[in-house]
């Protein structure tokens, strides 16, 4: 996830880079980072790398948007039962849940009733 810097007048690259390195962001990041890893490995096989960009552009939509660091965990769920493995459909969930995570709950839900769960 690309930070500001803080240089005045330039924020990220003023002084080269804008990349935070991993160890002085918070613990937080690096968790969501490997959770999302493993279920992207496991939903999306060969193409887990292009889901976890996703993951990553949707996380700074949503702090954009909403000012949270992170979606709450059950917008992710939806995020990724929507995907149902499918890069298109990811980065569709995506833009869905960033205009109004209403909208990609509502889809998760029909999807839900159409398994049979609840």
């Amino acid at each position: 996830m690309m930070v500001r810097d803080g240089a005045a007048g330039g924020g990220a690259g003023a002084r080269g880079g804008g990349r935070v390195p991993l160890s002085t962001m918070g613990l937080g990041m690096a968790v969501r980072r490997e959770a999302a890893r493993r279920r992207a490995e496991a939903d999306f096989g060969p193409a887990s790398g292009s889901a976890l960009d996703l993951v990553e552009l949707f996380e700074l939509g949503w702090h954009r948007c909403y000012g949270d660091l992170a979606p709450p965990a059950d917008v992710m769920d939806d995020l990724w039962l929507v995907a149902d493995g499918d890069v298109g459909r990811l980065a569709t969930a995506a833009r869905l849940a960033v205009n109004d995570w209403r909208d990609l709950r509502v889809a998760a839900d029909r999807l839900r009733e159409a398994a049979g769960g609840a």
